[in-house]
């Protein structure tokens, strides 16, 4: 089903600096846990992150084949410590949904 302009499928490189940059964290929550069943992985990566980047990055990284990648952007709550405001930082997660027969275990290291 096409809307307007076609897609551009030109494949994305990104470069090995580029790449620990944007994978920076591994999300490791009871939510998280429980995707890993279906072959999904959560990590925290920039704002600027785009979803062509992130798939390259992943599957240079962990040596895997991405089915899929999803983000979401959480924007900071406004908190008062001790009268005063302050804000905690926007984030961006990254849902990386993997190929069967392919895992990464975030408990090591890369």
């Amino acid at each position: 089903m096409s809307r307007g302009r076609p897609r551009n499928t030109k494949p994305v490189t990104v470069s090995s600096e580029r790449c620990y940059e944007l994978i920076r964290r591994p999300v490791v929550t009871e939510k998280s846990t429980m995707a890993t069943e279906q072959n999904a992985v959560f990590f925290h990566v920039p704002l600027d992150a785009s979803k062509p980047e992130i798939k390259a990055a992943v599957e240079q990284l962990f040596k895997v084949k991405v089915k899929k990648v999803n983000t979401l952007r959480n924007k900071g709550k406004v908190k008062r410590f001790r009268g005063m405001l302050g804000k905690r930082p926007d984030r961006k997660k990254a849902m990386v949904t993997l190929e069967e027969g392919h895992s990464i275990d975030v408990t090591t290291g890369i």
